[in-house]
C-alpha cells in the first residue's frame, strides 16, 4: 500500500489531506514473515499496528489457563493498542498467520500528534476507542464460546512456534 492510499484505511477514512499529511511521517512500514511473533504478552507496549495485508492472531495467556486465541486481525485492522492507552506492557501476544505488512506507530508519536494537533488527535483517538470497544465485545463473545465448548482450546501460534504458552 502506498502512502497516498492512507485515506482508504478504515482508521484514516474521511480525514483531510492536511490531517493525513500530519500522520504520514509517524508511520513506519514493517514486513513480517508467516508465524512471526510481533510482540509478546508482557513485552513493553511501544507501538500500535495497522495491518495492511496478511493476517495476525491475538492471543492471551491467563495465569491459570491455557493460551486463548482472542481474535484474528484482517487487513485494515488495528492491534497493539495497549501502546495507545499508555499501558507499560502488551496484554496479549500478536503473531502473523501468513506473510504480512503493517504500519507501526510509536505511542509517543501518537500522543505528540494529539497534543500538537488536537482536532486530528480527537478523531484518531475516537477511532481507536471504537476499535478497542469492538475488540472487547469480541473477546467477551470468544471467551463465552470457548467456555461453552468445554474449554476446547486451540493455540495456533504458540504451537507453531514450539511454545507451550507458559512464561
Amino acid at each position: 500500500m502506498f502512502r497516498q492510499e492512507l485515506g482508504q484505511l478504515p482508521i484514516f477514512r474521511g480525514l483531510s489531506k492536511a490531517q493525513l499529511d500530519l500522520i504520514d511521517p509517524i508511520l513506519k512500514l514493517c514486513h513480517f514473515p508467516q508465524d512471526q511473533v510481533i510482540f509478546e504478552q508482557g513485552q513493553p507496549a511501544d507501538f500500535v499496528y495497522i495491518l495492511l495485508q496478511g493476517g495476525v492472531i491475538i492471543q492471551f495467556k491467563p495465569y491459570d489457563a491455557p493460551l486463548l486465541t482472542v481474535t484474528h486481525i484482517n487487513p485494515g485492522g488495528i492491534f497493539g493498542w495497549s501502546a495507545a492507552l499508555r499501558h507499560k506492557v502488551y496484554t496479549s501476544l500478536a503473531c502473523t498467520t501468513r506473510e504480512s505488512d503493517a504500519y507501526k506507530i510509536n505511542s509517543l508519536d501518537i500522543h505528540l500528534l494529539c497534543e500538537n494537533y488536537p482536532e486530528t488527535g480527537v478523531v484518531l483517538l475516537g477511532r481507536l476507542a471504537s476499535v478497542i470497544a469492538e475488540r472487547l465485545h469480541s473477546t467477551h463473545t470468544q471467551i463465552l464460546k470457548i467456555l461453552s465448548q468445554g474449554m476446547d482450546l486451540d493455540s495456533d501460534c504458540g504451537r507453531r512456534n514450539g511454545k507451550n504458552g507458559r512464561k
